[in-house]
């Protein structure tokens, strides 16, 4: 028997804590590279308000539900824990963004016809509204045979007939006791293998047909027994599980995630396949629990951005009650958070799956593609935009010249900061996989001494004195290094020259610090500090700590009135609501690299910097360099 701690917790809305979980964006890198469309904005990245399940979002949830066969025993059944269950799945699917579910078997107890006809009649509540897939378990069958068992009770009623009209039932095999479903979910394709307890070589040989068929395809695997656990929570594969690691899963490396039922207390493991890759193998079952775990499921939140799936077991017949209408045993048994029932898994999903499924890197784009209405600058740093690029690593030299590829003449010239060597800024080929330009510039600016490099618009350049009245929007592609070494503190991205002070702005940090600037602070946090046209103030937006060694795409948005900025096509938490209207800008240089201070520069920029483009208008996250939506 399990012995986790549960805990009540009867002041949370559970379905809003659901819809957060699988449904709110984290900051973070889009997964890039996966065989679907980039990761949305944040606005966007969750299921349409309103609407029905979204198979591009990059996040979705996966049910699953384990042995519910005390429900259905005999004279003592009582099917309301899984009409609760279902009921549940069909409101919430689309706030959940619920791509599909799957039970595990032993539906019933005894599988004679009267139990399994009520299952069935059961699980018309969620028919034709949320597709799922059912396998037999030890329980549901009146032989313990394998699947060549022929005709049964639960065959006719949970046989291939059942899914035929399910639009993501993909085939059974021609015993009717295994099937596969075909899911389009967080923009691509995956495959869920339902497999009868005691699957045959037959089957075996079938399943590695269906494997076969789907070749680019990440596939979950579903039976009855496949693991047992002891209170420690470590799994272990059960005999069964050996014989389905032997025979189909260990070679295949699509299967990256194998669930079973059966055993109690449930438990999970990580194993290691032919090629090198990991398996999660997982028990799911709570018949031990009150009221035969009354319909409890178990949910998995695959979050293609974060690169996690996050793991939640609950009971919704028991949270549909109040909480002064639960009884104890109810309140214990709501939602189990225990570190077999509540957990994250980390699984780099690009990585994993580019054995099978590699990804196919984004095509450069030529300027003329990404320079919409209202572009006033945009620089890049391969040839097009420099003439000749050097070759990676080469040193970019003072004088270099990159230009405006808008033909608006605010071309960029590059310089040394202080004494700075030829290393403080090169030639790189490294890029954000979504960037139009397959090219930056590693800058390799620092203090102690003062070093870096900066690209400046020329002095009578016209983006030197643009006020923006009608709004802006300011992208640039950043990474920082791994290891983040050295002192960094408060380094500038980009900026325009001059002292706020002198725009006649007296509200500010300090009269001195510009018009204008986009900084990382030693948290390495971003900052967006901006003194507006119209108003007399500094509204400053503020990021979450940015990761090191990824690429991360930035973006400031002012609409005419308030600035939001967004990282990866999310939008932060720290953008002000203080009005903002324009830039007070002093008809002095814009700047890549570097931030001023009373007109002077201390340490430059210290990373890569990639494609930069400001547009005179407030874009859409659907049109920004790299499109989230």
């Amino acid at each position: 028997m399990s012995t986790e701690g549960q805990t009540s917790r009867p002041s949370l809305d559970r379905r809003a804590l659901l819809r957060a979980a699988v449904a709110v964006p984290a900051a973070g890198a889009a997964a890039a590279g996966l065989d679907s469309v980039p990761a949305q904005a944040a606005e966007a990245a969750g299921p349409r308000a309103g609407g029905r399940f979204d198979a591009e979002s990059p996040r979705f949830a996966l049910a699953v539900l384990p042995d519910t066969q005390y429900l259905f025993d005999a004279d003592s059944a009582d099917p309301a824990p899984l009409r609760a269950t279902f009921q549940y799945l069909v409101s919430e699917r689309s706030a959940a963004n619920i791509a599909f579910m799957t039970h595990l078997g032993d539906v019933t107890e005894h599988g004679t016809e009267d139990e399994i006809g009520l299952a069935a009649d059961t699980f018309r509540t969620l028919h034709g509204k949320v597709p799922y897939s059912v396998l037999a378990g030890n329980h549901d069958i009146s032989s313990s045979t394998d699947d060549q068992r022929g005709d049964s009770a639960y065959l006719a009623a949970f046989g291939p007939e059942r899914y035929s009209a399910m639009p993501t039932f993909g085939g059974a095999s021609p015993d009717g006791y295994n099937s596969y479903h075909v899911l389009r979910a967080g923009g691509r394709t995956w495959l869920v293998l339902a497999l009868d307890w005691r699957v045959s070589d037959r089957g075996l040989a079938w399943a590695q047909s269906v494997l076969d068929a789907h070749p680019t395809v990440p596939a979950v695997l579903t039976t009855h027994d496949i693991a047992w656990s002891g209170d420690d929570g470590e799994a272990q594969l059960s005999d069964n599980g050996k014989r389905l690691w032997e025979g189909l899963i260990k070679g295949n490396d699509q299967i990256f995630l194998a669930l079973g039922g059966h055993y109690w207390p449930p438990g999970r493991t990580v194993l290691t396949n032919d090629h090198d890759n990991d398996v999660h193998v997982h028990i799911t079952n709570y018949q031990d629990r009150y009221y035969g775990g009354a319909g409890m499921i178990r949910t998995y939140g695959f979050d293609l951005v974060r690169n996690a799936v996050d793991v939640e077991t609950f009971s919704p017949w028991f949270l549909a009650r109040g909480s002064e209408k639960r009884s104890p045993l109810a309140a214990e048994t709501v939602e189990l958070t225990g570190p077999v029932d509540r957990f994250s898994l980390s699984v780099d999903f690009e990585a994993r799956f580019a054995g099978f499924a590699p990804a196919t890197p984004q095509k450069p784009r030529p300027a003329s593609a990404v320079m919409p209405r209202g572009t006033l600058a945009y620089w890049r740093f391969d040839a097009s935009g420099t003439g000749a690029a050097g070759s990676p690593g080469a040193t970019v030299a003072d004088g270099v010249v990159v230009r405006d590829l808008t033909g608006n003449g605010n071309d960029l010239t590059v310089s040394r900061l202080h004494s700075s060597g030829t290393e403080a800024l090169t030639w790189s080929a490294d890029h954000h996989p979504g960037q139009p330009a397959h090219a930056s510039l590693r800058f390799d600016g620092g203090q102690g001494p003062d070093r870096g490099s900066i690209l400046t618009t020329a002095n009578r350049a016209a983006l030197n004195s643009e006020k923006f009245t009608r709004g802006y929007t300011i992208e640039t592609f950043v990474r920082l290094p791994e290891p983040f070494e050295g002192d960094h503190s408060w380094m500038g991205i980009l900026s325009w020259e001059g002292r706020n002070g002198d725009a006649g702005k007296t509200t500010g940090w300090s009269p001195s610090e510009p018009t204008c600037s986009l900084n990382l602070s030693p948290e390495r946090f971003l900052q967006f500090v901006v003194y507006p046209h119209r108003q007399d103030a500094d509204p400053t937006s503020w990021s979450h700590a940015v990761p090191v060694g990824r690429w991360m795409h930035i973006a400031v948005v002012n609409d005419g009135r308030r600035t939001v900025m967004y990282v990866d096509g999310s939008k932060i938490a720290r953008n002000p609501s203080q009005a903002s209207s324009g830039i007070a800008t002093l008809g002095k240089p814009f700047v890549l690299g570097a931030t001023q201070f009373d007109e002077g520069f201390g340490q430059g920029f210290y990373g890569w910097m990639g494609d930069t483009r400001i547009v005179g208008r407030a874009l859409s996250v659907a049109e920004f360099l790299t499109p989230f939506g």
